[in-house]
């Protein structure tokens, strides 16, 4: 018997930016900064494929703002959610959550209100999975339809519909849009009295957001009153006390870049140094994927149980849509209203607690130990007070080793940060006060890292100080963003003002003298290393960008805090910025050599070349040169003995630092 041949998808227009996805998204990345991407508003995806009896791993097309015209080469089975209200099938309308047949689907305008529309597929659209993925990354350019958005004439093969459930309409099962949302959180990692006054997280709570129109799936800008802060700066991790040493984010955490509030997306940055107030539950991230600019936000505390009460209530209603389309439907008939969603106010203890599930005191090489919720899905254990110091940067690091060989039923990856540790878990299978204590449970375990040694390399990058590239970043910003700013127009003449050096060449000539080890990776996406110089001296101190550039050259070096990065891609970021590199990310299909060129603890240096010698390099590295490598060690006692050789010299350069640093401070406040 011949089998019937494959159904074929054409794209005639391809609206906006139509991208292939999944519901998942990639797990198990997060920790070299591959974020999961997937579907944003995953309810709505999640029915659409539902309704049409596709399996929940099946892929989609997600649209924003107008969606495409798709021609099938035979009649097909269709769902449409989201925000469709002018969607056709053979010209003629469709409702959002009904099944239906046709060969020519225009999804129309996206929105009023809303702003992104799904679309489902009987036997789903047939892509190569990606690092075990079928989700578009944009930034990336991998995943879907060779990593971008569709272009009109691309075609897909659909997959075959033997064995699928039977369709089912999920049109009473969608969530209403919305100009005016109501969303909630959970309280923490971070907050007061740390770095918020108790009345100033309270008032984020209070306030009335408006949603900016600086909104991706990388993040969602919030516009609101000012965050009342509980210190003046962030120290060594940057000027502005939204600056914290670099850690983890959750999807769905609410970070403060600056004095801005961010919701990070499903393709945001998986390291970064900025405070996390509050993260938005999973039930509700998909709110953050329909709310257009100019909506309005209202953020919502709840304690854990009404958070773990409303996932459980998703994965039920997904579980079984016909049983609650039957339900709705018998609720309807009946004359009953809808229930409305019950949303309790959250006590004070909330706030002051910011998700607390475990705390124990230093003890001997054990520096003391928090952990918190990062959300429903996430704990994040934070080590030491916060500051720098090497030893709980390695500590952290043996515990997370420790972790991986425990290997526990439940936990999804691990991100280590610079005194931070952050476990994404399936709570189900794993809760994550279960999770804390396992963790308390190991550090006890955890051996002094004084005597410890790692086996690293040594690393050689190519740098062109003063790139175009980096001057091109700074001028958009400066038009565009923020042309007031301290660091504008010039991110090194910055630099060298906030660490008191006489010339604007000696910022390159601490860059070029330091060696650097890497105490993280995925720092603004892609293997993108954060570093630290390991003599003192080298240690140039900056602050983040308030609010971050909206775009960054790919392989940009920068320096936040006392931190270097670079960029592993093009893409937002806060680091200042002072020259440009090869890159740190080669992604070859079907390679067995990972696609992050850096790791953990690697000595990083640089060697200065011309704009121009460093085009000719990021060609060949692009093309499959290695880098300059050679094998290292690490271990503390290098770092000890450096401060006890130039203990006389390194005081003063702090001291003179911090002279600068507060200058610096004072001048911004005054402007």
């Amino acid at each position: 018997m011949t089998a019937a041949p494959a159904t074929t998808m054409t794209v005639l227009s391809p609206g906006t930016q139509t991208t292939v996805q999944d519901l998942a998204g990639r797990g198990g990345m997060w920790d070299v900064g591959v974020p999961p991407s997937g579907a944003w508003d995953d309810l709505s995806f999640a029915l659409a494929n539902a309704a049409v009896g596709n399996p929940p791993g099946a892929a989609g097309l997600e649209a924003v703002v107008t969606g495409p015209v798709l021609r099938f080469d035979r009649r097909t089975t269709i769902c449409l959610t989201g925000a469709a209200p002018e969607a056709t099938v053979d010209s003629k309308p469709i409702r959002p959550g009904v099944v239906t047949t046709g060969s020519v689907v225009d999804l129309g305008r996206c929105g009023g209100p809303g702003m992104r529309a799904y679309l489902a597929v009987a036997g789903g659209l047939v892509v190569p999975e990606v690092f075990g993925s079928k989700a578009t990354f944009l930034l990336g350019g991998f995943g879907g339809l060779e990593g971008r958005a569709l272009v009109a004439r691309d075609t897909m093969a659909v997959g075959r519909t033997e064995n699928l459930a039977a369709p089912v309409d999920v049109a009473s099962l969608l969530p209403a849009m919305s100009t005016q949302w109501t969303v909630r959180v959970l309280a923490g990692p971070h907050g007061a009295p740390e770095h918020l006054t108790p009345e100033g997280a309270a008032e984020l709570l209070g306030a009335g957001w408006t949603i900016d129109h600086r909104a991706d799936r990388t993040g969602v800008r919030l516009a609101g009153p000012a965050p009342r802060w509980a210190r003046q700066d962030g120290g060594e991790a940057g000027l502005h006390p939204s600056n914290i040493h670099d850690s983890a984010y959750p999807v769905g955490g609410i970070m403060l870049s600056g004095d801005t509030p961010v919701v990070v997306g499903p393709d945001g940055p998986s390291l970064g140094g900025f405070v996390v107030p509050f993260t938005v539950i999973h039930a509700d991230r998909w709110k953050f994927a329909q709310a257009r600019p100019g909506d309005t936000v209202r953020l919502v505390l709840v304690a854990p149980e009404e958070a773990d009460n409303a996932n459980a209530a998703r994965a039920a209603l997904l579980a079984d849509p016909r049983g609650a389309v039957v339900a709705e439907f018998e609720r309807t008939l009946a004359g009953r209203p809808a229930p409305e969603p019950v949303l309790p106010a959250a006590g004070p203890e909330l706030l002051a607690e910011h998700g607390l599930l475990l705390e124990r005191p230093a003890d001997g090489a054990a520096p003391a130990l928090v952990i918190r919720r990062a959300g429903d899905h996430h704990v994040l254990a934070e080590a030491g007070p916060p500051v720098l110091d090497l030893r709980v940067r390695v500590w952290v690091h043996l515990l997370a080793q420790a972790l991986r060989a425990a290997a526990p039923d439940g936990v999804a990856e691990l991100v280590e940060g610079v005194r931070s540790l952050l476990v994404r878990v399936d709570p189900d299978r794993l809760p994550l006060a279960k999770l804390a204590g396992l963790l308390g449970e190991l550090a006890a375990g955890v051996p002094d890292p004084a005597g410890v040694t790692l086996d690293v390399r040594e690393v050689t990058l190519p740098i062109a100080f003063d790139h175009p590239a980096a001057h091109e970043a700074m001028a958009r910003y400066a038009r565009s963003v923020r042309p007031d700013a301290p660091w504008c127009p010039d991110n090194v003449e910055f630099i060298r003002r906030i660490n008191d050096l006489g010339e604007r060449d000696e910022v390159f000539r601490v860059v070029r003298d330091a060696t650097y080890l890497v105490i993280g990776l995925g720092d603004v996406y892609l293997g993108a290393p954060v570093a630290l110089p390991i003599d003192p001296r080298h240690r140039l101190v900056t602050t983040k960008y308030d609010p971050a550039r909206t775009w960054t050259p790919q392989n940009a070096v920068g320096i936040g805090g006392v931190y270097l990065c670079v960029y592993g891609m093009e893409g937002p970021g806060g680091y200042q910025l002072v020259g440009r590199t090869v890159p740190v990310w080669r992604h070859v299909p079907g390679s067995a050599e990972p696609p992050w060129l850096l790791r953990q603890f690697d000595r990083l240096r640089f060697s200065p070349v011309s704009a121009g010698e460093l085009a000719d390099l990021r060609a060949e590295v692009k093309a499959g040169k290695a880098l300059e490598t050679r094998p290292a060690r690490f271990s503390l006692s290098e770092v000890d003995e450096l401060e006890t050789r130039h203990r006389a010299e390194i005081e003063l350069f702090r001291k003179s630092r911090q002279a600068a640093f507060d200058a610096e401070r004072e001048r911004w406040r005054a402007r």
